[in-house]
């Protein structure tokens, strides 16, 4: 039995943090101290426990997301496909990483959601390697999902995962997700204690 070869996961970190900055956060984001690690850290040790491929995109020609994911693809041009993951979303779950890229058999673009709300990150096709690339500017790759959509290629999967949803602009969403880190290793330490 054969298997399907996986995709790359490109983690988009080039973003300058604005609104971050202007909120009263200290330095970049995605280096902001997190439970014992930076926010991107968070990131690529989900990855790394997804067992999948990483790319990292620090620099990108233009400053817009959509420069971003095309630099990306453009730099795994051989890869079976691509999962598109902002680097501001620390509480993703590595199971939900290997879902969405499970899904890539199904249709040409896999869109998770967590409580009807679409999310990250999303998984595109080798079919839709042209559209990725062509992409530039602040829009992301709306655009393809919306051309796949109305072909009927899109796959919604629905995951028990509020990390698909929950990302770091502000200082305060740094806060906020402190905490659930907090509040999630109580009730692993609860549960473990139990035995």
């Amino acid at each position: 039995m054969s298997t399907m070869p996986l995709p790359v996961v490109v983690v988009l970190a080039a973003g300058k943090g604005r609104r971050f900055l202007a909120s009263g956060g200290a330095g970049h984001k995605l280096s902001a101290p997190l439970a014992g690690m930076s926010v991107l850290d968070h990131v690529l040790l989900a990855v790394a426990e997804a067992g999948l491929s990483v790319h990292v995109v620090r620099q990108a020609d233009g400053e817009g997301m959509g420069d971003s994911i095309a630099a990306g693809v453009r730099a795994t041009a051989d890869a079976a496909g691509w999962l598109i993951l902002p680097g501001d979303l620390p509480l993703v779950r590595a199971a939900s990483l290997r879902a969405v890229a499970a899904g890539l058999q199904q249709g040409t673009v896999v869109v998770p959601h967590h409580d009807g709300q679409a999310g990250h990150p999303v998984g595109f096709s080798r079919a839709c390697a042209a559209a990725l690339c062509a992409l530039t500017g602040d829009h992301g790759a709306a655009s393809v999902v919306q051309a796949e959509r109305l072909g009927g290629r899109v796959v919604d999967i629905a995951l028990d995962d509020p990390g698909l949803i929950t990302d770091v602009d502000t200082h305060d969403d740094l806060l906020r997700v402190q905490t659930m880190l907090m509040s999630a290793s109580i009730l692993q330490g609860e549960c473990h204690g139990k035995h």
